[in-house]
């Protein structure tokens, strides 16, 4: 038996039009599961419709407005009877870095809905269709790595994805009886189009990267998708109600840093901020 083989299953994926989450749509497509895909943006709906082809169901749609998921749900309901896998993928930063004395009402209230009542929304509209397949069901967020330590002027991105923490170890509690399983996966900083930090580190400092992330890379989306195929699959089936921190050992080291002789240190060792601004 092939534990990676979800033939037959339905997988939904919210933002699976790019980066992350379209890694994570073509991983289970290419290991025979039906897909559902939630994209705001046309054109990346447009592309992921025809990278997965017609059997996949890609609805173009805001996943942080109510009338928004409960069609798309709708719809997943109508088309395929019920879902396997729920991968709650949505969530951003927008752009939105600064001291937390001087945020917005405005920009609070879109951090909130992009990063955490997406996941609230999507999940609940979904568990009805998860309880409709029996048990063996798996509900996945991306989260992020920031769930776990502290970052200086983007206070509020980190509740939310604190927030993710609690949701799905709670969730757990509740959906375990029903044979679902919920968990998050906490990335490092990935390389996708949202984020490029081979682009954003100055060409002179990508060197240091090795010397605060252990395994000496940055993320890829590729790395993400794995971690989702082992959650959602039987590999996993005692798993629930945690995060995978997939951080390279990023959080590991904890602040520690290498130095030009390869030595350890807790003293920060690069000067400027990395980026030359």
């Amino acid at each position: 038996m092939n534990d990676l083989d979800f033939t037959g299953k339905v997988v939904v994926v919210t933002g699976g039009g790019a980066g992350i989450g379209r890694a994570i749509a073509e991983a289970f497509a290419q290991r025979g599961a039906q897909l559902a895909v939630a994209e705001i943006d046309p054109a990346r709906c447009q592309d992921v419709g025809k990278a997965l082809g017609e059997a996949a169901l890609v609805t173009c749609c805001d996943v942080t407005r109510r009338a928004d998921v409960d069609a798309f749900i709708a719809e997943v309901g109508e088309r395929f009877g019920g879902i396997d896998v729920l991968v709650n993928n949505v969530g951003d930063f927008l752009g939105v870095i600064k001291p937390f004395e001087f945020y917005e009402d405005e920009e609070l209230d879109k951090l909130y809905q992009c990063n955490l009542n997406s996941i609230f929304m999507v999940t609940r509209a979904a568990i009805p269709l998860l309880r409709a397949r029996g048990p063996g069901g798996s509900i996945l967020a991306i989260s992020s790595i920031e769930a776990f330590r502290g970052i200086p002027n983007c206070v509020a991105y980190s509740a939310f994805k604190h927030a993710i923490t609690g949701f799905v170890r709670s969730l757990a509690l509740e959906l375990g009886p029903a044979g679902i399983r919920v968990n998050a996966i906490a990335p490092e900083t990935t390389e996708t189009d949202q984020v490029r930090p081979s682009e954003l580190i100055a060409e002179e400092h990508q060197a240091h990267t090795r010397r605060w992330i252990p395994l000496e890379r940055f993320g890829t989306p590729a790395d993400a998708a794995g971690c989702a195929l082992f959650l959602a699959s039987g590999l996993s089936a005692w798993v629930t109600g945690t995060s995978i921190n997939l951080d390279g050992g990023a959080l590991a080291a904890a602040g520690w840093y290498r130095d030009p002789n390869d030595l350890w240190t807790n003293v920060p060792v690069v000067t400027g901020n990395g980026f030359n601004f």
